[in-house]
């Protein structure tokens, strides 16, 4: 009995001051907590979901991204030719865009809120004026007739919810009536529609065209480059815009108080015509749109979920410290110990997630390190049993939680600061550690 008793203890007592074990086991349990951080990742995917959710309900009932498209001149035209020996007739659309197209708009973002989600709309107020030019001809093989008298204008927009103020649309300076619906669904699948009944066969003169448009809209507002030469001017006191689609503005200027963006799209930089028949062209018009995107400068719940990618590093480190204290200072830390510790270390992601969506990131990052650095550091001193040791700890988690806070502010170099730390991190623990014998550390102390 008391050879088994002598085996017993001398198992345990490798196993209690085996440092190898003791570092295969940290490892182990590194690993384990890394099923808690994938929890979290889930948990915040399922929240940012659920923000979606509340941006698409509010936009549904305010009106969902504008895109402006037109005005559009459709011309019908009948075409005769012989088909089985029958003479057979059939209508073709003949599309003319302006020669000119000019928007001036001012850009009024608001914040409503859905519960505790918060979700950017627009009032914008657009001028657009231009002329068309008669100086194009169609496809005249088995032409016989141009239609002038059932002429038309379509503008389209892409959630007609959106529109505030009647439209009226001056044309060659006649104010004329604008109805609901596209009548070229193909080309424009919503919008508005104004008849030209007086249109006769023109020369090539130009006929001008305006009209203001105060629309509502969610987030995103776009163009589609239409005219010959087409100038767009947006100004707003929205200070973190995004612009996007395929023209960048040709000037921009950004403040703290707000934006003002131009654009010049020539003919020659868009994949279609001035003028066409058939509905062959509505893919690479689409294509053409560029716009503006007012956005929320990098979201909370982008910076949680970039925050809780770093879960496994601030686990790591933190157990790098513990196990250091062991060797260097022969504290003995029990495995429990180190999963208490890298539970508290996960429960701050969740604190930074909940707390965010009720205040300020910033703050709520605060209080989350607080909260943890706090809870970490009074159990360390019922460990450590020295004051020294625990402050030491508590400069290191405050610097790894300062770390990971100032690279996820700087979005644009997060890699760079990242690589660059966990070098730093690497290089101060190889020196720390230069002069360990490990294979010494391996001998059960007496």
């Amino acid at each position: 009995m008391k050879e088994e008793m002598t085996i017993f203890e001398r198992v345990n007592s490798w196993i209690k001051n085996s440092f190898m074990l003791k570092l295969f086991i940290i490892t182990i349990l590194m690993l384990l907590l890394l099923i808690p951080s994938a929890m979290i990742q889930s948990i915040i995917t399922e929240r940012e979901g659920l923000s979606n959710a509340a941006i698409e309900e509010v936009s549904a009932k305010w009106a969902r991204s504008q895109q402006i498209n037109g005005p559009i001149l459709t011309i019908p035209l009948i075409y005769e030719y012989m088909e089985d020996g029958k003479l057979e007739q059939t209508t073709r659309y003949w599309y003319i865009l302006p020669e000119t197209l000019n928007i001036k708009g001012k850009v009024e973002p608001e914040k409503l809120r859905r519960n505790i989600y918060e979700i950017v709309v627009y009032e914008s107020k657009l001028t657009v004026a231009g002329n068309f030019l008669f100086d194009k001809t169609p496809d005249k093989e088995n032409l016989k007739a141009i239609q002038y008298n059932k002429a038309f204008l379509t503008i389209g927009i892409s959630d007609l919810k959106g529109i505030k103020d009647q439209i009226v649309l001056n044309w060659n300076n006649k104010p004329l009536k604008v109805e609901p619906g596209s009548r070229v669904p193909n080309l424009i699948y919503s919008g508005v529609t104004i008849a030209l009944p007086f249109l006769e066969e023109p020369d090539s003169h130009s006929i001008p065209f305006s009209f203001d448009l105060n629309l509502h809209g969610s987030q995103n507002l776009s163009f589609v480059p239409i005219g010959s030469t087409t100038k767009v001017t947006l100004n707003s006191d929205w200070p973190s815009p995004s612009f996007n689609g395929n023209f960048l503005p040709n000037s921009r200027e950004i403040t703290a108080t707000g934006f003002t963006a131009d654009w010049k799209v020539l003919q020659l930089n868009r994949n279609f015509p001035q003028s066409w028949t058939g509905s062959v062209q509505d893919k690479n018009l689409e294509s053409a749109s560029f716009g503006v995107n007012l956005i929320l400068p990098l979201d909370d719940y982008q910076k949680s979920m970039r925050s809780a990618k770093y879960a496994a590093m601030t686990i790591a480190l933190t157990f790098l410290i513990f196990f250091l204290v062991e060797i260097l200072n022969g504290k003995k830390i029990h495995p429990f110990q180190y999963i208490l510790v890298g539970l508290a270390l996960s429960l701050f992601y969740i604190l930074l997630i909940s707390i965010s969506e009720h205040s300020n990131f910033n703050l709520a990052y605060a209080i989350s390190t607080l909260s943890i650095v706090g809870m970490i550091t009074l159990y360390s001193l019922s460990i450590f049993k020295a004051s020294r040791l625990t402050m030491l700890l508590v400069v290191a988690l405050l610097g790894i939680y300062g770390f990971l806070f100032v690279t996820l502010q700087l979005a644009d170099y997060a890699l760079l600061m990242g690589s660059i730390g966990l070098t730093l991190i690497l290089a101060a623990t190889m020196y720390f550690t230069r002069n360990i014998n490990w294979y010494q550390l391996n001998k059960p102390t007496e």
